[in-house]
């Protein structure tokens, strides 16, 4: 071929038909749902109650570390060992609770199974409503085992209330917090109660919580 020859074209015009469905193989939908070990498939956005087992969130708590794993110790501290002590905590303040309200505290961070523990400093720099991701998820969990989607207003309290007493044992003893840290964070805890921290493996954080999940909902009215 001589170098005076006519270079080759190709077509690039394309039908509107085929165009709209390159666009579709190159721009699938965004995937919502995370799959569980147990086979099921849980819509992040829509949390469907019928979706949710036990023992995916006790295994997904039981390998979700708190404070992005920055703690002292072999073994990371999981959100399923934070959630036996808030419940724990929670008993102690309110003897007289119903094993309802205290299977609540214990499924308090139930939807951090999927969405992961983010410290409270990261969620407000998203910028998106976090919380109500959070909400729906937990709403779902709660229904899935028998209880109100929403705790009453007291309850809700005295879980928070619990949740900054563990939040300040752990931040003094394997977060690296001192005193004067923790205190203004988050709530100095009564002096009458002492809790010990103590990481432990994701394998018997998983049992210790699926034996805590089913001692309280048995104590649970059927």
């Amino acid at each position: 071929m001589s170098s005076s020859s006519t270079p080759l074209s190709f077509p690039l015009s394309f039908s509107s038909s085929v165009m709209k469905s390159l666009a579709k193989k190159s721009n699938p939908p965004a995937r919502a749902w995370q799959r569980m070990l147990s086979g099921r498939r849980l819509d992040l956005l829509d949390p469907s109650p019928f979706d949710i087992e036990i023992e995916d969130i006790a295994h997904g708590l039981a390998r979700v570390a708190r404070w992005n794993g920055q703690t002292q110790g072999e073994n990371a501290f999981s959100v399923a060992m934070h959630s036996i002590i808030v419940e724990q905590i929670f008993t102690h303040l309110y003897p007289q609770s119903r094993p309802e309200h205290r299977l609540m505290a214990l499924l308090h961070d139930g939807a951090e199974y999927v969405v992961g523990d983010m410290i409270s400093p990261f969620k407000t720099a998203l910028g998106i409503d976090y919380q109500a991701l959070e909400q729906r998820i937990e709403m779902a969990i709660f229904v899935r085992f028998g209880l109100d989607a929403m705790p009453p207003m007291a309850v809700k309290k005295g879980i928070k209330r619990a949740d900054k007493y563990s939040a300040y044992f752990e931040a003094r003893q394997i977060a690296g917090f001192s005193a004067r840290e923790a205190e203004r964070y988050f709530t100095r805890p009564p002096a009458h109660l002492k809790i010990d921290i103590h990481p432990c493996t994701a394998v018997e954080a998983q049992k210790v919580y699926l034996q805590k999940f089913q001692t309280l909902l048995g104590m649970c009215a059927p």
